[in-house]
């Protein structure tokens, strides 16, 4: 019987009372199964004695004592009784609230074990959260020296509710095991638990419930994790399989086989090559190999999608039951990489099979750059290309939205209104997601719903290629992301420099104002960002002692840099001022930008060599390297300032840390999967979609990897060796 099979309810067990069962119910525990689901949050080792003359915040106190005294403080039902002790080391108080019956169970004269955190408390020592056992009604301390405390033990530590003790759940743990423990069968392929020395299911949990030592806990977690991560990897592979009839590639290649320059052109279709041939620049080694596994996923769909008019797939292998294939990829690199050049090869590839393309992005101010991007690369190769977003006037509206109906239109960028109700395609076979963090599960399939070609019992959906503003941490890309076949960017465009990130802590702004002056004076541009509009603006934050982008843009302006052109730009500046503003400073009639976060993604300015951040501790790490990516985007040297508060937390102080010591964007991924967890990252907190019971991705990271292989190569294995 698998574990979550255990559907006896807790009140079934021996022991378990319906006022038990109810506090369990408050934990959400309701069956054997979610009893023995719930892994212990702690241990206390009482193997060892922990004198109260040794008492520390850090470990609690285990020793024999012998009641020497009670008394009461308080009046009416605020009475409690303190118990006086000594162990002959110290002496020290047990503060009974709500438990005036050990007045009884612990008499003066008595002999007990007292475990406990104790400390010092008008100045005196003492615990009011403390588990103690009565020995012997009467007796000398100095019995007790050279024997063991008789409850020595490795103890689980459970989360609580009211009216619920850690030894009452202990019990009711150990009564399910008594029950049913034996009973629970492997959830792990048996030649996986010989190959990984993992533990059956029943003796891992009967060992991370009830432990002899810390050994078998750490063998029996082992075990556990283990088992969770392949679990969620087979899953992942099976959806992959299943939406694709293929499992994905293996993420994050170290190496790729070299592809000669030669070689990659013969790859490319006609106006592929007609945009390589246009190209100021070279390629770095991993956009080719990126373009070269785009485009052979989208030949794959292109003959899977014809075969499919045929009646039937190409592949003789296959289960006539799978979906014909379509690309499903993730394409991720730092800030900078050049992700955005080669989702336009993707389209032009598509483009070519007489398909249309679809960008989305977050906002109109990314999507604008990308249609300005596309009208300078892709229109003198012969594509037409339109920008759709919520603004855009009824009268162009209707006659784009026509167009794009009638598969006039190869290429439409913008935002949400891509998938709006009254927009339709003649052919979209490519959706490109920008930034796809910023868009539910919900969002996204609204896009590819709009290019969905159903025939009989098959479907065959558009590509899709989501894009990452930052990179996304391995862990992550293997679980959250773990569908999808990934391509990575890890090298940068040639003659770019890191970018100098400096510290520096509020009240010493003057020095990076004139540091950023000498950047001005060699007719370098700069940004400063704030994390306010303004003193009248609901903003997300509701400090009015942070500085506000609105009180600076006149600061600066005025008093600091005089005479020099300054602009300000935010969420709340019109859609057409934002445009006149960012196409200024692009052309150099402004020198300093004065924003908000809105200056995050969009803005590609190489002559900006200059970035401040103001609060910059009030700011997450992932924003932070993505504010830092608006400079640097040149041959030029660049400067980020960092300016901190001086009452900057811990956590703080970390993601500043992680920022000054690299500009790598992969690393950096890294640090924040660590401060801020997987949900947070991937946007799926609210789903619980990476809600792990006993897994941590960013501590079992090497595991699993271990678990997605296996996963795959059982389901490889199942599907008779076709992936």
């Amino acid at each position: 019987m698998l574990l979550h099979e255990l559907n006896g309810t807790v009140e079934s067990l021996a022991g378990v009372g319906p006022a038990t069962a109810k506090q369990f119910a408050r934990l959400n525990i309701f069956t054997v199964a979610d009893l023995l689901s719930i892994y212990p949050r702690d241990y206390d080792d009482l193997t060892k004695k922990v004198s109260l003359a040794d008492f520390s915040k850090n470990s609690k106190v285990h020793t024999i004592c012998k009641v020497t005294a009670h008394t009461w403080f308080g009046y009416g039902k605020m009475k409690t009784l303190k118990i006086a002790i000594t162990d002959g080391t110290a002496n020290a108080w047990l503060v009974a609230f709500n438990r005036s019956f050990l007045e009884k169970s612990l008499p003066v004269g008595s002999v007990i074990s007292v475990t406990g955190r104790f400390e010092i408390k008008y100045n005196e020592l003492q615990s009011s959260v403390f588990e103690a056992t009565r020995l012997a009604y009467e007796g000398d301390l100095t019995e007790y020296l050279s024997s063991p405390i008789p409850d020595s033990a490795v103890k689980p530590v459970y989360p609580l509710t009211e009216g619920l003790s850690q030894k009452s759940y202990r019990k009711t743990v150990a009564a399910a095991l008594k029950a049913y423990g034996k009973a629970v069968s492997n959830e792990l392929p048996d030649e996986i638990l010989r190959e990984r020395k993992l533990l059956p299911k029943h003796q891992a949990l009967i060992q991370v419930h009830m432990p002899e030592n810390l050994q078998q806990v750490e063998d029996a977690r082992r075990t556990l994790i283990y088992e969770e991560l392949y679990q969620f990897e087979y899953k992942m592979a099976l959806r992959a399989y299943q939406h694709r009839g293929m499992l994905p590639t293996d993420e994050q290649k170290e190496e790729h086989k070299e592809t000669s320059k030669e070689e990659f052109i013969r790859s490319l279709s006609p106006r592929q090559k007609q945009l390589m041939d246009r190209l100021t620049f070279e390629l770095t080694s991993d956009q080719m190999q990126a373009i070269l596994e785009i485009n052979a996923d989208i030949d794959r769909s292109q003959e899977e999608f014809n075969t499919m008019l045929n009646g039937h797939l190409s592949n003789e292998n296959a289960p006539n039951d799978r979906p014909p294939f379509s690309m499903q990829r993730l394409l991720q690199g730092d800030v900078g990489s050049g992700k955005t050049l080669v989702s336009f090869f993707a389209c032009l590839r598509t483009i070519d099979y007489g398909g249309q393309c679809a960008i989305l992005a977050p906002t109109e101010l990314l999507a604008r750059q990308h249609a300005e991007n596309a009208a300078k690369l892709l229109e003198p190769v012969n594509v037409k290309a339109a920008f759709l977003t919520g603004n855009l006037k009824s009268s162009g509206r209707g006659n784009l939205v026509n167009a794009l109906r009638e598969g006039k239109i190869d290429l439409v960028i913008g935002t949400h209104a891509l998938f709006s109700r009254n927009v339709s395609y003649r052919k979209l076979q490519l959706a490109i997601i920008d930034e796809q963090h910023r868009f539910g599960v919900a969002q996204r399939e609204s896009i590819i719903d709009k290019g969905r070609i159903t025939f009989g019992s098959k479907a065959h959906t558009p590509d899709v290629l989501m894009m990452s503003a930052t990179p996304i941490p391995q862990t992550l890309a293997l679980t959250a992301f773990g569908d999808l076949d990934i391509s990575v960017i890890k090298t940068m465009p040639q003659g770019r420099k890191p970018v100098k990130t400096l510290l520096t802590v509020m009240g010493n702004e003057r020095n990076v104002y004139e540091a950023v002056r000498k950047e001005l004076k060699a007719g370098h541009q700069a940004y400063f960002v704030y994390p306010r509009i303004g003193e009248d603006s609901q903003d997300a934050s509701d400090d009015r002692s942070l500085k506000s982008a609105e009180e600076m843009y006149a600061f600066l302006s005025q008093q600091v840099y005089p005479g020099i052109s300054c602009a300000l730009i935010h969420g709340k500046v019109t859609e057409e001022e934002q445009k006149k503003i960012l196409e200024e400073f692009r052309d150099g009639k402004i020198q300093i930008l004065i924003a908000t976060t809105v200056v995050e993604v969009g803005v590609d300015v190489g002559n900006a060599t200059c970035i401040v951040i103001e609060h910059a501790d009030r700011f997450g790490l992932a924003e932070l390297h993505q504010l830092r990516g608006r400079v640097g985007r040149s041959s030029l040297q660049s400067f980020c300032f960092l300016i901190y508060g001086k009452n900057i937390s811990e956590e703080g102080k970390a993601r500043l840390k992680a920022l000054h010591e690299s500009t790598d964007g992969f690393y950096i991924a890294e640090q924040d999967l660590k401060l801020r967890g997987p949900g947070e990252i991937s946007g799926t907190s609210q789903s619980g979609y990476l809600s792990l019971s006993i897994a941590d991705l960013a501590r079992d990271k090497e595991m699993l990897k271990l678990a997605r292989y296996d996963a795959f190569m059982q389901l490889r294995n199942r599907e008779g060796n076709y992936s």
